[in-house]
C-alpha cells in the first residue's frame, strides 16, 4: 500500500497516529473526494475485490465505486495506517420494510480505546464515524443517527423528518473478500440489482452532497439541505459532468 499516494488521493494532510481524530478526518476526506458509484457495471468493467486491484482503480485511476469496492479500500488503507479494521456484513432495509440479504452491504469496525463503525460506501449517510457501543443519538449537524440492538444485530437508525428510519443492519464479525463474492456478483450482473438498472454518482461536498443520477444533476446544499435537480442534455453534457465535479473520465465505447 503506497499510504502517500492513497492520502494525496483524497486531500488528506492531517496526522497519520491511528486515533479516534485521525479516523474521523479520514473519514470525511474519503467521502468528499471518491464518489459512490457504479458506473463500471454500466461499462463491463468487471469488479475485483482485491487491495491492489481497488487501490489501482481507486488511487491510479481516480475512480470510486460501491460499498464493497469504497470501503474495502478504505479498510486497506486504514491498516495499512496501524488502525485495527473489520470488514462487516450488513442487509439493507427494503420498500418492503425488511432487510436485505447478509452480505448486501459491507461497511466497518475500527478498534481504538472505542469502537466505531466507519462506512464510505453507503452514499447519502453518516459523514463521520459513528461510535459503535453508544445507543444514545449521535448527532453531525443537521443529520441525526444512533445505533440500536436486535437480537444478535445491530442496526443503524436515521432521523428523517422526525421519524426514526433503519438504514442497515449488521453483525460484528469480521468477513473477507471472499465472503462478498456472491452478492457482489448478484449486484454487478443481476437485472434484479438497483445498480444494473441505473447509473448513479455521487460525493459528499462541504455543505452537502452533489450526485448524478442518471440523467438528472442533483445537489443538496447549506444547513436545510435545500435541493435542486435539472436534466442532462446529453452524453457529452453527461461526460463534462463526471469530469468537472468527480474528477472521472469514462472510455468511451471502441475506444
Amino acid at each position: 500500500m503506497n499510504i502517500d499516494a492513497y492520502l494525496e488521493r483524497i486531500n488528506y494532510t492531517g496526522s497519520r497516529e491511528p486515533n479516534a481524530e485521525t479516523l474521523r478526518a479520514l473519514q470525511v476526506a474519503h467521502l468528499k473526494t471518491v464518489p459512490f458509484e457504479n458506473l463500471s457495471i454500466h461499462a463491463n468493467e468487471p469488479i475485483v475485490l482485491e487491495d491492489d486491484a481497488l487501490f489501482a482503480k481507486v488511487v491510479e485511476r481516480r475512480r470510486g465505486g460501491f460499498c464493497y469496492e469504497a470501503n474495502g479500500s478504505f479498510a486497506a488503507l486504514l491498516r495499512a495506517m496501524g488502525f485495527e479494521v473489520a470488514m462487516l456484513a450488513a442487509g439493507v432495509t427494503n420498500k418492503r420494510g425488511g432487510f436485505g440479504p447478509k452480505f448486501d452491504h459491507m461497511t466497518l469496525m475500527v478498534t481504538l480505546a472505542e469502537r466505531w463503525l466507519a462506512d464510505v460506501g453507503f452514499g447519502d449517510s453518516f459523514l463521520e464515524p459513528l461510535r459503535l457501543d453508544v445507543r444514545e443519538e449521535q448527532v453531525q449537524g443537521a443529520l441525526s443517527f444512533r445505533i440500536v440492538d436486535d437480537d444478535d444485530h445491530l442496526i443503524l437508525m436515521q432521523r428523517k423528518a422526525g421519524a426514526w428510519e433503519p438504514q442497515y443492519r449488521f453483525s460484528l464479525q469480521s468477513y473477507t473478500f471472499a465472503d462478498y463474492a456472491e452478492m457482489c456478483r448478484f449486484h454487478e450482473t443481476s437485472p434484479d440489482s438497483h445498480f444494473t438498472q441505473n447509473r448513479i454518482c455521487s460525493r459528499a461536498t462541504d455543505d452537502g452532497r452533489i450526485t448524478l443520477s442518471q440523467m438528472r444533476l442533483i445537489t443538496t446544499t447549506g444547513p436545510e439541505q435545500t435541493r435542486t435537480e435539472r436534466e442532462v442534455a446529453d452524453q457529452d453534457e453527461y461526460n463534462r459532468i463526471l469530469l468537472d465535479y468527480f474528477g472521472i473520465v469514462m472510455p468511451q465505447p471502441g475506444a
